[in-house]
This record gives C-alpha cells, sequence and structure tokens, in this order.
C-alpha cells in the first residue's frame, strides 16, 4: 500500500509499505481505508524538519515514521475491533499515531466516529477540528453577549470565530496579520484587525475583550500579547500547540487584571465529535466555506508547501483520494 514519509525537511517521499490485516488490530483498534485528511498547523513543524512534540517525530533530520504527521483522518472502516465500529461505515477523527499520510490507517476506535451521510469525506475533514474548537469552548465562560478577541485567524482561528458568533457572542475581533477581510464575514467576524498581535494590544485602547483566544501557537510572545488584551476579570484561552516546555508568562498582569488563563487537550472525543457532525449540520455554510483547498493523495507535498504560504482566501487543505 502507499504511505508517505518525511525523509529530510520540506520532502516527502512516497513507497510502499505492508498493509496492515484485520488480524493485527488490538482490542479498541480500527482499519479505515483512507478517504481524505486535513493539514492541521500542528502538522507543520514536522514538515519544516523542526523538531516538535508530536508521537513519531523522533528523527535526526525527520520523523522516522510512515503516515506521519497527518492525525485529521477520514475514512471507511475495513476492520474493527472496537465494539461502536462496523466494517463499512464511514469514520471521521483523529489518527491516533498521527500517521494518517497512508492507504490504510489503524487508529484508536474511541477517537472516530461515523458521520453524517449528507456529508462528503471532502467536507467530513472538518469535522475533527471543529470538535477540538467545541470541546474548548465549553471550558470558558458563557459567550452570550460577550467581546471575544481570536489571535490567528488560521482554520483553528476561524473556526473559534465562528462558534464564538454561533454562541452569542456580541462582538467577535480576529487578529491576524494575513488579510482575512475577504472571508471574515463568513466565519462571524465583526472587526477585522490585520496586525501582529503585539502591534494589536499597543493599539488596542479602552476596549478590551472579555475573552482572548490564541489559536496560533508554535511561539512564545503571543500568549503575554493575549494576557495584556483581556479585560480586568476575563480569560484567555490558549489553544495552540507549544513548541516549547516552558512559556515565561507576566504574572503582575495575571494578579492585577483578576484573569483567568486556561489550556487543554482535546478528551472525551466521540462526544465532541458528535457534537461537530450535529453543530455542522445546524450550520450548513460552515464546511462548505471552511474546506478550501484540495489536493490528491499524488500531490502530497504540494499541499504541504502550499499550507506554508500564508494566503488569504485559504482556510483549510485537505488531501484525498
Amino acid at each position: 500500500m502507499w504511505s508517505y514519509r518525511l525523509v529530510a525537511p520540506y520532502t516527502f517521499e512516497r513507497n510502499e509499505v505492508s498493509e496492515p490485516s484485520p488480524e493485527s488490530l488490538d482490542d479498541g483498534q480500527v482499519l479505515l481505508d483512507f478517504l481524505a485528511a486535513g493539514i492541521c498547523g500542528s502538522d507543520l513543524p514536522g514538515f519544516r524538519g523542526t523538531q516538535g512534540k508530536l508521537p513519531g517525530d523522533t528523527g535526526p533530520c525527520a520523523a522516522e515514521m510512515n503516515g506521519f504527521p497527518v492525525h485529521e483522518i477520514v475514512g471507511e472502516v475495513l476492520a474493527s475491533r472496537h465494539p461502536d465500529h462496523r466494517p463499512g461505515e464511514r469514520a471521521v477523527g483523529w489518527a491516533s499515531g498521527f500517521d494518517g499520510l497512508m492507504d490504510r490507517v489503524v487508529a484508536d476506535g474511541a477517537g472516530l466516529v461515523s458521520y453524517g451521510a449528507a456529508l462528503t469525506p471532502l467536507l467530513a475533514v472538518g469535522l475533527q477540528p471543529l470538535a477540538c474548537v467545541l470541546y474548548a469552548v465549553e471550558q470558558l465562560p458563557d459567550l452570550q453577549g460577550r467581546h471575544v478577541a481570536v489571535i490567528g485567524q488560521g482554520s483553528i482561528g476561524l473556526l473559534f470565530s465562528y462558534v464564538a458568533k454561533a454562541f452569542g457572542a456580541a462582538r467577535v475581533t480576529g487578529v491576524d496579520p494575513v488579510d482575512r477581510s475577504g472571508i471574515a464575514a463568513r466565519f462571524g467576524v465583526d472587526e477585522v484587525v490585520r496586525a501582529t498581535s503585539d502591534r494589536w494590544v499597543r493599539h488596542l485602547g479602552p476596549s478590551q475583550p472579555d475573552i482572548v483566544i490564541e489559536a496560533v501557537g508554535h511561539q512564545v510572545a503571543t500568549l503575554n500579547h493575549a494576557l495584556e488584551a483581556t479585560a480586568f476579570g476575563g480569560t484567555v484561552f490558549y489553544f495552540g500547540v507549544p513548541d516549547d516546555d516552558s512559556y515565561p508568562i507576566s504574572m503582575r498582569t495575571m494578579l492585577r487584571n483578576n484573569l483567568t488563563l486556561k489550556s487543554g487537550v482535546t478528551l472525551d472525543r466521540r462526544r465532541v465529535l458528535r457534537q461537530a457532525d450535529e453543530f455542522a449540520g445546524a450550520h450548513p455554510d460552515l464546511l462548505p466555506n471552511y474546506v478550501t483547498h484540495t489536493f490528491g493523495v499524488g500531490d502530497v507535498q504540494a499541499a504541504f508547501e502550499f499550507a506554508c504560504r500564508p494566503v488569504p482566501e485559504r482556510v483549510k487543505i485537505a488531501i484525498t483520494r
């Protein structure tokens, strides 16, 4: 079967590997036939050759693992040792080994659900990141009537903007150096700020948001910018993937402004994946606007190269069979 492997920074190699058999599955595992996958911002450090924090990213110059680093996966169940999955169903969720770039994927069934028949595999790609966003929003105060700012208007930040507006936020501010004005309204953004987070904070004035979501990750500075921007008694949620173990933050800002800082990975995955499917059904405009670019499995290299270049109209990149 086909599989992709990073052999050097910015370099995928397609090769043939042995196909896993149904008999090789452990309890709880599912064997998927690849239908589609999404490229996430957390996949890009591995592609660039940066030593990241994802499972399997262990090699001296690239990850020494087939299928790495994709984890947003859609597939057809070929075999299952999980009680809630049956052969023939189409499932979406996590490639639990971050090894979704291959013809057959073995995944933990606890991170997968079947999805609505109305969705194509291409659009179903958006359900996994949507599930992550919905779980994060559950950790926040009620958004009804609040001013919510989202630093980073990439594929995750735009989902946060959309969900915040859908959950009743009175005002949604989107901050990004890439010009998102052409698509912002589709994702519920009321105020488009084309700036880096430090410049935005310096010119913010008295109208500070109640809740700030840091949806950039991979750097230290933006978290402190989120803390500086938040109104007294407000909440900051750090969603982005940290590439460093320790992030220095201003405890003086936290203390003087009575702030709450939250973060965390997505738990209860099957529940929030089902919730994402229901949310997408209730908001049929979301996923067609979200999945903006498609590449075939023969163009994985081009898909990742494109993902590394900021483009105003690009949101989610999908790879399909």
